[in-house]
């Protein structure tokens, strides 16, 4: 038999282990796009990150034979808990041998650390909210991911359900040629130009000049628009702060646009380029030259996910959303984006699916959010 243990992570080795174990475990999947490394040093609280000034976590790495084989990282999220009234813990950056003694051994072992901390029940994989990379990827491994979205093996659900969680809710990805969403059902239009005559909406692209500002504004909607969204707990303004400056390069003007009424911004819509293919190019490091390839000749990326289009509650279901995506379309295409992934939309965002269905883009993965009890 061999000889399995399940740590908490302590020491610089064993956080170097757990966060270089995906390399070894993908080593073979053409479809696996490495993490930028810095970033995810930051996300499982190994180098400094607001989402830390008041959440908790502990990572716990499986060992067998003294040799990596899986990891899991145990999150409390304060946010989510004040906000939904819930003594809940989150598991995120989950990866596992395809083993069931390996992955039920890490998450009974997030399961006593959440029980120490009093959490009663358990959501996941999120890593470490739902406003970063989240969800287990179960449809459609057939391509890559896009930009910020998530990979995984086919096995990962087996194992996870093989430890008692259950599905809590969907998210899907959609897929579709720019040019094809850019001759929109008529009928969109119209509701569009009624929206925007009823409110006197005007648009326009992010102004670069205040370009931080911003994208505070961008997320200052994100959050609010959100309140009543299914899991939804808002960044807080540190989060927010810190967003803004790493999103500060990516962001092209030309898949954003802003829908204002009487000069106050009231919806958006916020797309960033895939720069997956170029990351898996510098295999995650930034420097010392990583980010020149990855920021020069940004129009030769052709492809975009389109992350969000968020509206003010006082403004949403009066078409508002149809305006700022009328607006992006359109410089999108002419920018030179050929395709579009829109993700994710929640499998109880109704309205959102059916826009995007009516508008003939194509559903291209699903993404699962798992519970079960401490």
């Amino acid at each position: 038999m061999s000889n399995l243990s399940i740590v908490r992570v302590s020491g610089r080795r064993q956080r170097k282990q757990f966060l270089e174990l995906p390399w070894t475990l993908y080593r073979s999947d053409p479809n696996w796009t490495p993490p930028l490394r810095t970033n995810q040093k930051e996300l499982v609280g190994y180098k400094p990150h607001p989402f830390y000034d008041k959440g908790q976590v502990q990572t716990f790495l499986a060992l067998r034979d003294g040799q990596p084989c899986g990891r899991v990282a145990a999150i409390i999220n304060p946010a989510h808990n004040e906000r939904h009234q819930e003594q809940r813990g989150f598991f995120g950056f989950f990866e596992s041998i395809d083993d069931q003694e390996v992955a039920s051994g890490l998450l009974d072992a997030a399961r006593e650390w959440f029980r120490e901390k009093d959490m009663s029940c358990m959501r996941g994989p999120c890593n470490p909210s739902l406003n970063y990379e989240c969800g287990l990827l179960v449809e459609g491994f057939d391509t890559p991911p896009t930009f910020m979205m998530t990979y995984n093996p086919p096995y990962y659900a087996k194992l996870i359900e093989g430890c008692g969680f259950e599905k809590s809710q969907d998210l899907y990805a959609y897929w579709g040629e720019m040019k094809e969403l850019g001759k929109l059902d008529e009928k969109f239009y119209t509701i569009s130009k009624m929206a925007a005559e009823r409110f006197n909406v005007t648009t326009r692209g992010i102004d670069t000049s205040r370009f931080v500002s911003e994208v505070k504004m961008f997320l200052d909607i994100y959050n609010r628009s959100l309140v009543g969204t299914w899991g939804f707990a808002p960044m807080s303004d540190a989060e927010v702060e810190h967003s803004a400056h790493s999103l500060r390069r990516l962001i092209v003007p030309e898949l954003t646009a802003v829908a204002e009424v009487e000069g106050k911004p009231v919806g958006v819509c916020f797309g960033l380029l895939d720069y997956n293919p170029r990351i898996k190019q510098i295999d995650g490091r930034l420097f010392p030259f990583g980010f020149l390839k990855l920021l020069n000749g940004k129009r030769k990326i052709k492809a975009a996910r389109i992350l969000s289009t968020n509206v003010l509650p006082e403004y949403q279901s009066w078409g508002i959303g149809l305006v700022v995506m009328a607006k992006l379309l359109p410089d999108a295409i002419e920018w030179g984006i050929e395709t579009g992934e829109f993700s994710w939309v929640l499998e109880s965002n109704h309205l959102s699916r059916k826009s995007l269905e009516r508008a003939g883009v194509a559903r291209s993965k699903t993404y699962r959010l798992y519970d079960a009890q401490v």
